[in-house]
């Protein structure tokens, strides 16, 4: 098996890799100013993965990360692809993890994202690293595919105390208010 190489998004000549590998593999078509969104505002939260010795890349994770509702520190996971030929070698968890702990290091208290409601692949990925299903949202996508939003909630890093166990369980009871009385968006 080839050896799977990470390197983080380093500027605009990645973004037609990019844009060729979500376009082949995902069913949400996106303009070229959704990826420089993400890509422009948020590059250190975005990977590629390249097989040794290829210069073309086999996966992409683009995520972002902000304050929600003034609340919580969230990330969100905006677009992961691998191509076809790639799958089932750990390459898509691999990016998430990727993701996931410069996340952490920046203070994040949950990670979010949709997936199509019948992408068992994708559910199985999210699900395996700990993703909960948190509610279905109907018609979602162009296409008219129901999704499933799903969070991570992230536990706090060794060094960061006290104040970051308590703003997660204040997180979690906010999220409890809110998902009971307002249907909230990215």
């Amino acid at each position: 098996m080839a050896e799977i190489f990470y390197r983080p998004y380093v500027g605009e000549s990645d973004l037609p890799h990019i844009m060729t590998l979500v376009q082949n593999e995902l069913s949400e078509p996106y303009v070229i100013y959704t990826y420089r969104y993400f890509l422009h505002q948020w590059p250190e939260l975005s990977f590629l993965a390249y097989p040794a010795g290829s210069s073309d890349p086999i996966g992409v994770i683009v995520c972002k990360q902000s304050m929600h509702k003034h609340v919580s520190n969230r990330g969100y996971i905006a677009m992961l692809s691998v191509n076809k030929n790639w799958r089932k070698r750990g390459v898509a968890s691999s990016l998430v993890r990727h993701s996931i702990e410069v996340m952490k290091q920046r203070n994040v208290v949950e990670v979010v994202l949709e997936t199509e409601y019948d992408n068992a692949a994708a559910l199985s990925l999210y699900e395996s690293l700990g993703f909960i299903r948190e509610k279905r949202l109907h018609r979602f996508y162009l296409n008219g595919k129901d999704a499933f939003r799903l969070v991570l909630s992230v536990p706090p890093s060794s060094g960061q105390g006290l104040n970051q166990e308590t703003s997660l369980k204040q997180n979690y009871l906010r999220r409890l208010s809110y998902s009971s009385s307002v249907d909230d968006d990215d």
